[in-house]
């Protein structure tokens, strides 16, 4: 059996209120985080990570990517979800560029509650406005909407066996195995599964 989510440390739908703050997260913006963000997104612009091509584009130094800032806000929102919260869209608008050696400064608070969710079974809606500020000014401002578990309903543990079940399309084997959507039962030596299959 499942653990729920106030025993993982998750927020639930019925604990939040509109106004309510997240705690705020600092990132100190270095050069390997821009360029790793940059990596890891396939975004191999030259901005992202050439210095010297970043100047002759107008830019004082590499500048990290939307995609990056677009991770580090969904970190935000759960963190203070926990982990049975279920992102259902992040809507982001950037700002001010994020250059190393400068801080960003995530902040937030809910600004509404939407009832159950459509789209993740026993959730409920909020919605979180989200800001990043650095010492330029706002590098990132939006709005993310998570759905949160109601309190002894279908939502009610980790969204990552929530995501895990559903991904493959099975229910879970009670055995610690992956579940698998083909019938084929886990060899356990990590080579291709026996029976039913792909």
């Amino acid at each position: 059996m499942s653990a729920t989510a106030e025993e993982v440390g998750s927020m639930h739908y019925e604990d939040v209120t509109v106004g309510s703050p997240l705690p705020q997260l600092e990132v100190e913006l270095n050069r390997s985080l821009i360029v790793a963000g940059a990596i890891a997104t396939r975004d191999y612009q030259d901005v992202h990570h050439d210095p010297d091509l970043a100047r002759q584009r107008g830019a004082p130094d590499i500048f990290m990517n939307i995609l990056t800032t677009n991770g580090l806000v969904g970190r935000f929102v759960t963190d203070w979800s926990g982990p049975c919260g279920l992102i259902e869209s992040i809507a982001i608008r950037l700002g001010a560029p994020n250059y190393p050696g400068d801080t960003m400064v995530l902040t937030g608070q809910v600004s509404s509650l939407g009832g159950p969710s459509e789209r993740n079974e026993g959730r409920g809606v909020v919605d979180v406005e989200v800001r990043g500020r650095n010492s330029i000014g706002n590098h990132v401002t939006g709005t993310v909407r998570v759905a949160l578990p109601i309190r002894g309903g279908a939502g009610d543990r980790p969204a990552t066996e929530d995501r895990r079940l559903l991904d493959h399309g099975a229910e879970p084997r009670g055995d610690g195995a992956e579940p698998r959507g083909d019938g084929a039962e886990p060899r356990g030596d990590g080579g291709e599964p026996r029976g039913g299959g792909r």
